[in-house]
């Protein structure tokens, strides 16, 4: 079986208060604690890039587990340096990686680390491969509107990198995916360089179609909610985050929102909290990314 050796992430020591922020766009303290849940993000310096960013992670990885061969390195991305060539062979250079070692980038956003972690398990699996690098990088600092509060107080920088092979702590099982296209694609967009997005519909399709979709996904594996340890979802924002759970009939002590000091991180928001958790006590995880596209996924992870 396939499934997550170990997870390290790289979030930068820069950061923007958001209380500042929020006086200018004339927002309480209270509401950018309550419902935002941010009050720092983390943003690149000018030295940093997408890939500098994949490295430190990678190197903090280096630390944690014996890396041997490397067969594959996915990147979910949206913002990479280059649009061309894909940040994965930038990696694959820098890493010193064999010549036979399959390099792919995926462009997903803050669902992307779920259909990511299908998308490299199926591969391995289906060419015989032992280890493959899954990394998450977007810096959305580049695009967001410092004018725009709907964006501005939001976003911070990182990276994470996830190791998949054998022996692994945690096996994903069954994966839900969505898409609607007709709704979403252009509730967050990127126009002439600038993020733009409609807060309001993003809320109102995650708290619809995410609780939604995990309650499926319970009933597909003859799981209940009591039956799950932890439910680690994007961490969009501190409201969003808490409605899911509300919706879902969820303690809020089994859903860890960890991102105060860093902004959501898009597509390395699962994973830079799920790194936390992954020697804890919990044998069942349901982790859950939502967003841009609108697309949205889940997946169960357990422990053997």
């Amino acid at each position: 079986m396939i499934g997550i050796v170990g997870i390290a992430g790289y979030i930068p020591e820069n950061r923007v208060s958001n209380n500042a922020l929020a006086k200018e766009y004339g927002l309480e303290e209270k509401f950018l604690h309550d419902k935002i849940g941010v009050l720092n993000h983390s943003i690149m310096d000018k030295s940093e890039t997408a890939l500098t960013m994949c490295l430190k992670a990678f190197e903090e990885l280096k630390h944690q587990v014996n890396i041997e061969k490397i067969d594959v390195v996915a990147v979910i991305t949206q913002n990479p340096d280059y649009n061309v060539p894909h940040l994965s062979a930038l990696l694959h250079k820098e890493l010193g990686l064999d010549k036979n070692t399959a390099c792919f980038d995926v462009s997903l956003g803050c669902s992307g680390y779920v259909y990511g972690l299908s998308i490299l398990q199926s591969f391995m699996l289906c060419n015989g491969f032992k280890s493959g690098l899954l990394f998450t990088a977007d810096p959305y600092s580049r695009i967001v509107d410092k004018k725009d509060k709907d964006t501005a107080l939001l976003f911070g920088d990182a990276a994470s990198v996830t190791l998949l092979g054998e022996r692994a702590i945690f096996y994903p099982k069954k994966t839900l995916f969505g898409s609607d296209g007709v709704l979403g694609w252009d509730s967050l967009i990127c126009r002439n360089q600038k993020l733009e997005m409609n807060g309001r519909q993003v809320f109102s399709f995650a708290a619809t179609e995410v609780p939604k979709q995990i309650q499926q996904l319970l009933t597909m594996e003859n799981l209940n909610i009591q039956e799950i340890d932890l439910f680690i979802l994007h961490q969009g924002s501190r409201y969003i985050v808490e409605t899911i759970s509300k919706r879902l009939g969820v303690d809020s002590s089994k859903v860890p929102y960890e991102i105060l000091d860093y902004g959501n991180t898009i597509s390395s928001s699962i994973p830079l909290v799920l790194r936390n958790h992954l020697h804890a006590n919990a044998r069942k995880i349901v982790i859950s990314g939502f967003g841009v596209g609108f697309s949205w996924a889940s997946s169960i992870l357990t422990k053997e």
